[in-house]
């Protein structure tokens, strides 16, 4: 009896504190972050496959894609327009981001701040810049919700 009122003890003692408050809580930045860092390690592939899908999966259903000197592309069709300019127009077949940072509160918005390069088929660099990616979480996951950016080039 003595042995059962001690491990009833020793339970109770456990029973205000939850799991999730036993285990490290998820930090949304974070969250959002490692989201990011997969989405960006993939983005190229579709150019160097020359498979659209995986560019448009990087992005919202709402998404506006804002490159320099042209008008913004909106709305669910801008990743599929801007997939063709970039890979049959500009020769487009990979590259590189470089992230600086990533802010913001994690919960629905984050901002990424960074670099990128661009590579043609012969893997030769021909332009490079930065950018500003406001993140929006979505259902599917973290997607591109406002992607801007310029060259640093003078062309």
């Amino acid at each position: 009896m003595k042995r059962l009122f001690t491990l009833l003890l020793l339970l109770s003692a456990g029973a205000g504190t939850s799991f999730a408050q036993k285990t490290a809580p998820i930090n949304s930045l974070d969250e959002a972050r490692t989201a990011i860092a997969k989405s960006n390690d993939i983005y190229f592939q579709a150019f160097a496959k020359g498979d659209s899908s995986i560019f448009i999966d990087r992005y919202a259903e709402d998404c506006w894609i804002m490159p320099p000197n042209t008008q913004a592309l909106c709305g669910d069709s801008a990743p599929l327009d801007f997939f063709r300019t970039a890979y049959h127009d500009i020769g487009l077949r990979n590259g590189k981001f470089i992230t600086i940072d990533v802010f913001g509160d994690g919960k629905e918005y984050v901002t990424e701040i960074g670099f990128w390069e661009s590579y043609d088929a012969n893997n030769k660099l021909f332009d490079h810049g930065k950018f500003l990616v406001l993140w929006k979480k979505t259902p599917a996951g973290w997607k591109m919700f406002r992607d801007s950016f310029s060259s640093d080039l003078n062309k």
